[in-house]
């Protein structure tokens, strides 16, 4: 409810426990948000067994969490929903596991929206997570992060880029000043979307005021708006 209230445009929905009884904790789980609140539910499982047959549960089109290049995954999902308006999380990874390169990614992407392709699936139901990791154990910061969404934007302008903003700041301290680093940077390269708590106001104080500074907020009115009701600044 709280999320909801917060402006979440989907809720996401993991139960992370064994897989003899994740799909029957994901029903569980899913009733009990669609009793509080209409917003979408975002399935998220690594199986996409799972995931294929939580969104039965779901009482709308929502977001399905994930699909990547492995094994085949793709050819699990797409088909399902493909005349349907759920959406699709992508992760640029393959069989090889993370590739290392933007090259790389984009290879992998590429490939996912070949896929796309054959299954006739319009690129703005995908979400597509470039794969975001520690700042920590990066040899370049997030340049291989950055080109990746610029080159994806290029390319498919409808396209949606996400990923999870806090693996950024995995065995740091202060964690959440370089998480609202990279979410400014990573907006101007050309994320829209990100899987974040939106009830952490600074970092959605900060995204408001990126997108204003980017020149997609005419006259600033969305950033007064999300002020004027609470969603970032001093608690009223």
């Amino acid at each position: 409810k709280v999320q909801t209230e917060a402006g979440a445009t989907y809720i996401d929905v993991c139960a992370s426990v064994e897989d003899s009884i994740e799909l029957e904790t994901m029903k569980w789980l899913i009733d009990l948000v669609q009793e509080v609140t209409d917003t979408p539910i975002a399935v998220d499982s690594p199986n996409v067994a799972t995931c294929a047959e939580a969104i039965k549960f779901c009482n709308k089109p929502g977001l399905l969490n994930s699909v990547s290049l492995e094994g085949d995954k793709i050819d699990q999902i797409f088909p399902l929903i493909a005349d349907t308006k759920w959406e699709c999380f992508a992760l640029l990874c393959d069989d090889t596991g993370i590739p290392k390169s933007a090259e790389k990614r984009l290879e992998v992407f590429a490939g996912i929206m070949e896929k796309a392709k054959e299954y006739n699936i319009d690129p703005s139901r995908f979400h597509i997570d470039p794969l975001v990791e520690m700042l920590c154990t990066s040899e370049d910061g997030i340049k291989t992060v950055t080109d990746v969404i610029s080159e994806i934007k290029s390319q498919y302008p409808t396209i949606h880029v996400s990923g999870a903003v806090s693996n950024i700041s995995f065995n740091l301290p202060v964690r959440k000043l370089v998480n609202q680093g990279f979410v400014v940077l990573a907006m101007n390269a050309g994320m829209d979307s990100a899987i974040l708590d939106p009830l952490n106001r600074d970092l959605m104080g900060m995204i408001f005021a990126t997108e204003a500074l980017l020149g997609e907020d005419d006259y600033c009115m969305e950033y007064i708006g999300a002020y004027r009701e609470g969603i970032f600044g001093p608690k009223k």
